[in-house]
């Protein structure tokens, strides 16, 4: 912990479009809790930070000009994991509050089940828990 009491964490910054004034696909999908938002004049969201089970993430509008974290403009993607005891059911959670399949559920000899979504807003998720690897594993 620093000074100010912060223990060190990963705290990931998703970019919305400009406008977006529901982000309850997050608190639908995943059971985020929302600890703070500040939305612009007409309502839509300038930024806002969410909790899952105590992992934070902040959700934050593209400014233009500046749309250098727009994910719809590069080509470079990053998958944000989601550790969870119970894969399929944030899965099909997720699927059901809007999400897009882009891999299934899947048991992996390396000791993981794993999934892959693609959120309204265009990030990857990767729905996934830890299970016994394969005896025949060679990691």
């Amino acid at each position: 912990m620093n000074q100010m009491g912060t223990k060190t964490a990963f705290a990931p910054m998703l970019t919305i479009r400009n406008g977006v004034t529901d982000i309850g696909f997050y608190k639908n999908a995943f059971g985020a809790a929302e600890h703070m938002r500040l939305n612009n004049d007409d309502g839509s969201v300038h930024v806002a930070e969410l909790i899952i089970d105590g992992a934070m993430f902040h959700l934050h509008e593209i400014y233009p000009p500046d749309e250098t974290f727009n994910p719809e403009k590069h080509s470079g993607v990053i998958t944000l994991g989601l550790m969870t005891a119970d894969v399929h059911s944030v899965f099909d959670k997720a699927i059901a509050a809007g999400a897009t399949i882009l891999s299934p559920v899947t048991d992996y000899e390396y000791g993981y089940r794993q999934g892959t979504l693609l959120d309204p807003f265009g990030h990857q998720w990767l729905i996934e828990s830890r299970i016994p690897a394969s005896p025949d594993w060679k990691g």
